[in-house]
């Protein structure tokens, strides 16, 4: 295996973990440093972005890898270091994750401030922001499929490591709401991508964007409202001073309102009950291999199955439109000015065109309950079992449920009431499950003790009460 080889299979964000194969080209950019200017006392290294398609699984592949070149070995890197070769153009260069190194990020810093075209790279930039060039770049730990670069406290830097061409939805949504000033966002203000070549459309690299300051994440908010509750025995959620449920129902009002914008901003359409007949299809064909999978999914099958035919039950025509696609907890930051939903790029095994296909608002919302629940039991599987806080864990999952579904459905232009209608309760209540259904999925393959979390949601959600109890938390 060659040493970039061995750098992509390492690496958090490759997809193909554990699978054999091969680098089948690598397409070399445009040399990036030339766009900036050296610093004193450091050697500057040549910077340039490689797109490296692989090849596993009969499927291929094509990776974003910035890389750093220098001459001599460069300590400050040692765990960034990709490869140490002879290059043709270069001579002997140890090369390093440019993503790591803050002399190579200012290249892409520059280059957006003067929204600069070089040869096959385009650095696109939106007015209204003056960025902040003095600044040194911090890449950030905690992302599986991308990687993003902070600089300093002004921007934000996404680097998109899948990448195949189109328009990214991140990139796209991001610019419709900035352009409308939509307060539930963070602002971009720029982006890059790579000339596509023989008529090919370009392929989108690299977004920037504004950096939230004050942002906590919605994830983390909620885990300590639910620690909050545990820690005080005889309380009830509403008791409790880290109730979260106000929060909750401030993220259903911005979770309407950019649903709202994106019907404003993107084509929306009304579709019958052919198409739902096809929905409820492909849930039930979703269930049969994930039965295969979790065999303890078996038991709810049959009650799953008539959740997923009241699809063919609604009778008004439903809407479909642009929708975040991957909405959960992770997915919003709470700043002093309000909730922001971030990371529209969507499930990011589908396809761009999967994850730009309109969809219904209702997957949103139910992958935001989804996500209560989650952050309830994940707690509970931290603490000493018990009947009790297996009670107080679902008391807390329904009153932030309620008060996130109460906040949209105030604030909705497709609310009719204070309560979804019967139509729209049947496809929230199909959504819910199926991905529920996805969850248990997800965890047997990756986080087993976690399994226990979808199918107990699962074994409410179908009224079975007697298997419920036979699932406590583990």
């Amino acid at each position: 295996m060659s040493q970039l080889e061995h750098f992509i299979g390492s690496a958090r964000w490759f997809a193909g973990k554990g699978h054999d194969f091969t680098i089948t080209r690598v397409r070399r950019l445009a040399w990036l440093d030339a766009l900036g200017s050296e610093t004193p006392g450091v050697e500057t290294p040549r910077v340039r972005i490689e797109l490296v398609s692989v090849r596993y699984d009969e499927a291929t592949e094509t990776y974003q890898v910035p890389l750093a070149y220098y001459r001599e070995q460069q300590p400050r890197l040692d765990h960034a270091l990709v490869m140490e070769s002879d290059d043709p153009e270069l001579g002997r260069v140890f090369v390093y994750d440019a993503m790591h190194d803050r002399y190579a990020t200012a290249f892409w810093l520059a280059a957006f401030d003067q929204s600069q075209k070089r040869e096959d790279l385009v650095f696109h930039r939106l007015p209204g922001h003056e960025l902040d060039l003095e600044v040194h770049s911090t890449l950030y730990s905690g992302e599986q499929s991308n990687s993003s670069v902070m600089f300093g406290e002004d921007s934000l830097m996404k680097v998109f490591r899948k990448v195949t061409p189109g328009r990214n939805p991140d990139i796209e949504v991001h610019e419709e709401l900035t352009r409308e000033d939509n307060e539930h966002v963070a602002s971009l203000y720029g982006w890059l991508e790579a000339l596509g070549g023989d008529g090919k459309a370009p392929i989108q690299l690299a977004m920037l964007s504004q950096f939230l300051r004050t942002a906590s994440d919605g994830w983390g908010l909620a885990l300590a409202s639910v620690r909050d509750l545990f820690a005080e025995a005889d309380l009830h959620a509403d008791e409790v001073g880290g109730d979260f449920a106000a929060e909750s129902h401030r993220l259903g009002v911005a979770t309407a309102h950019v649903h709202d914008a994106l019907t404003d901003r993107f084509p929306s359409q009304r579709v019958g009950p052919r198409e739902l007949a096809a929905l409820s299809e492909a849930m039930h064909e979703r269930l049969d291999d994930a039965v295969a999978v979790v065999p303890g999914l078996a038991t709810h099958a049959d009650a799953l199955r008539e959740i997923f035919e009241g699809l063919r039950e609604v009778t008004e025509p439903t809407v479909v439109q642009r929708v975040h696609g991957d909405l959960h907890l992770g997915q919003t930051l709470r700043t002093v000015k309000g909730w922001k939903l971030v990371d529209f790029e969507g499930e990011p095994a589908n396809s761009l065109a999967q994850r730009a296909r309109p969809d219904s608002a209702w997957r949103d919302v139910a992958g935001m309950l989804r996500s209560f629940d989650y952050a309830a039991h994940a707690v509970e599987a931290d603490v000493e079992e018990g009947a009790q806080i297996a009670y107080r864990a679902d008391e807390w999952v329904e009153r932030n449920q309620s008060a996130f579904l109460d906040g949209y459905l105030e604030t909705s232009g497709r609310a009719q009431g204070a309560a979804p209608t019967s139509d729209q309760q049947l496809l929230l209540s199909a959504y819910v499950a199926d991905k529920a259904v996805y969850e248990t999925v997800y965890e047997t393959r990756n986080r087993p003790d976690w399994a226990f979390i979808p199918l107990y949601s699962i074994a409410r959600l179908t009224d079975d009460t007697a298997s419920a109890d036979e699932t406590p938390p583990s």
